[in-house]
C-alpha cells in the first residue's frame, strides 16, 4: 500500500520520538519548515501534526507552535470495557442532585462541569449577534416562530453539516431547546411508557433521568472506551429482544469520550435496518474533534429514515441559547405534533443569532481554535493525573469533546471521594452518576473544558493525594 505524504512525517517525528532525539518539551519544526522539508503543503504539515495531536505524541500551544508532549514518559492505560448486566431499575437523582447542587459553589474548581468554561465561548460576537438579531427580525424577534424552527437557521444547519455527508435539507430538521428537549421528542416519538430502549453504559446521566421520567426500561451495553458501544452486544439485543430503540452518543460519548469507528457505525445502521428498530443518535459533541476530519455521524450512513440525528449548540458555542435540532426521518410528522403540545417553539432571536454565526462563517472559525485548545487541555490534563494519581489508575483517550473518564483502584468509593474533594473546593462527577445499575462506583468523570493553568494543575495534584489517601 502506498505511504501518504502526510504518513511519512507522522512516521519521522514518532521515531525521534521514540529514539529520545526529540524529547518531551522541545519545540517541532515549523509549518513552513515541515513543508519545504517534505516538500509538501501547508495542509499536508498541518493534517501530520493533527494525527500526531491525536496520538498524545505533541501538543499545541496557542501563538508558540508545536512541541513535543511532556507527558509522553507515563501515561495510564485505557478503562476497562464496561460489563453491564441486565435491565437497570436504580436512580441516579440523589447523586447528581448532590453534585449540581454543589456546582455552582464559589472558589470551586469545577471538573464536574458538563460544558467549556466561558472564557473559551465568544460571548462579545455573540452579544453582538443579538443586537443585530434584534434589529432585522419583525417584531424586533418578539413574534412566535415556526413550530419546525426559524427557515433559516434550519437552511445553514443542512448546509453546515453537509460536508459530513449528513445529505439533509432545512426541510429534514426540527428545532429543538436544546439536544434533550431534541431527545426527549424523539424518544417519545418511537417508544411508549412500559417499552425498552438500549444505550451505551455508563451514559449520561440525563438520558437515564429522561428514559426514567418516560416510563422506559434500560437496558445497558458493553462498551469500550476508543470504540463505542460493542457491536456483538448490540447485535445480540436487537436480535433477541423487543427494543423499541437504541439511543447511542456516536461521537466522543459523555462520559468515557468514545468514538465509534465508521465500520461499527455503518453495522450498527444495518442491524437496526434489518430488525426495524429506531435509532436515536446524540451527536452533540461530533463538532469537537481533534483530528483533521470531522467524524461521520450514523445518520450519514441511513436511507431508512430509521435515524434520528440530535444535536445542538450547546457543548461548542451557546448553552444558554438552548438551540439543538433533530432530524426525524420518518417520524417527522410525530417530532412536530409533540413539539407543539409540549412547548409549541423556541426562541426566536437565539435561533436567528445561530443562524448568523453559521451563516457567516464565525461559527466554523469558532469552533477551530476551540478544537485546539480542548486538544491541548486533554493532553495536559491526562499527563496530570499520570503524574499525581496513584498507580493502578486507568484513563481514557478521547480524539474529541471535553471529557476524561478515570478508574481508580476497586476500593475507592467516589461518592465518599466526592465529600472529601468538595471540602477541598474540587468538584468531580462520580462514576455511578452514569448508570442505573450498581457500577462504576470507583470511577469519576472530569471535564477538560476549563483553561490549563496553575490553579488547575494543583486541584488535579490535591485530587490525587485524596484518592491515593484512600
Amino acid at each position: 500500500m502506498k505511504t501518504l505524504l502526510y504518513e511519512q512525517i507522522v512516521a519521522d517525528i514518532q521515531a525521534q520520538v521514540a529514539s529520545r532525539s526529540l524529547r518531551p518539551g522541545d519545540k517541532l519544526p515549523s509549518l513552513r519548515t515541515i513543508c519545504e522539508r517534505y516538500n509538501v503543503s501547508q495542509t499536508t504539515a498541518l493534517q501530520a501534526y493533527y494525527h500526531l495531536e491525536a496520538k498524545g505524541l505533541i501538543e499545541s500551544r496557542p501563538r508558540s507552535g508545536y512541541f513535543a508532549s511532556e507527558w509522553t514518559d507515563k501515561r495510564f492505560p485505557i478503562p476497562c470495557v464496561s460489563a453491564p448486566s441486565g435491565a437497570g431499575a436504580a436512580s441516579v437523582n440523589e447523586v447528581i442532585t448532590r453534585v449540581y447542587g454543589d456546582m455552582g459553589r464559589s472558589g470551586a474548581v469545577p471538573f464536574s462541569m458538563g460544558m467549556p468554561a466561558l472564557e473559551l465561548l465568544p460571548v462579545a460576537k455573540l452579544n453582538k449577534g443579538l443586537v443585530r438579531a434584534t434589529r432585522s427580525l419583525p417584531g424586533s424577534g418578539l413574534e412566535y416562530e415556526q413550530v419546525q424552527g426559524n427557515g433559516n437557521l434550519r437552511n445553514q444547519i443542512a448546509r453546515f453539516y453537509g460536508r459530513a455527508g449528513q445529505g439533509m435539507t432545512g426541510e429534514d430538521l426540527v428545532i429543538s431547546n436544546g439536544c434533550m428537549e431534541a431527545l426527549s421528542l424523539s424518544l417519545m416519538a418511537v417508544t411508549q411508557r412500559g417499552g425498552t430502549i438500549a444505550v451505551e453504559s455508563p451514559v449520561y446521566f440525563g438520558i437515564l433521568q429522561l428514559a426514567q421520567s418516560l416510563g422506559l426500561k434500560v437496558i445497558e451495553l458493553p462498551t469500550h472506551a476508543q470504540t463505542g458501544v460493542e457491536i456483538d452486544a448490540l447485535k445480540k439485543v436487537v436480535s433477541s429482544q423487543k427494543i423499541d430503540a437504541c439511543l447511542l452518543v456516536s461521537n466522543f460519548n459523555n462520559p468515557l469520550g468514545s468514538c465509534m469507528p465508521d465500520a461499527h457505525k455503518q453495522e450498527a445502521v444495518r442491524l437496526i435496518q434489518l430488525y426495524g428498530v429506531p435509532l436515536i443518535e446524540d451527536d452533540i459533541y461530533g463538532e469537537v474533534y481533534f483530528g483533521a476530519d470531522r467524524p461521520r455521524s450514523c445518520h450519514s450512513f441511513d436511507d431508512s429514515g430509521l435515524v434520528l440525528w440530535c444535536s445542538s449548540v450547546s457543548k461548542t458555542l451557546a448553552p444558554g441559547y438552548r438551540v439543538g435540532w433533530v432530524t426525524p426521518g420518518k417520524f417527522k410528522k410525530q417530532v412536530i405534533n409533540l413539539k407543539l403540545y409540549h412547548t409549541i417553539t423556541g426562541a426566536t432571536i437565539t435561533q436567528e443569532v445561530i443562524a448568523g454565526f453559521l451563516e457567516t462563517g464565525r461559527y466554523a472559525h469558532h469552533l477551530r481554535k476551540l478544537r485546539q485548545t480542548l486538544h491541548a487541555n486533554s493532553l495536559r490534563y491526562a499527563g496530570a493525573i499520570a503524574e499525581y494519581f496513584p498507580e493502578g489508575t486507568r484513563v481514557s483517550r478521547p480524539e474529541g469533546g471535553f471529557i476524561l473518564w478515570v478508574e481508580l483502584n476497586q476500593r475507592i468509593d467516589t461518592v465518599a471521594l466526592y465529600d472529601r474533594a468538595i471540602r477541598q473546593n474540587i468538584s468531580i462527577a462520580p462514576g455511578n452518576m452514569f448508570s442505573l445499575q450498581d457500577q462504576y462506583r470507583n470511577c469519576i468523570r472530569l471535564s477538560y473544558g476549563m483553561p490549563w493553568d496553575k490553579n488547575i494543575e494543583m486541584a488535579l495534584k490535591k485530587l490525587g493525594q485524596l484518592i491515593a489517601a484512600g
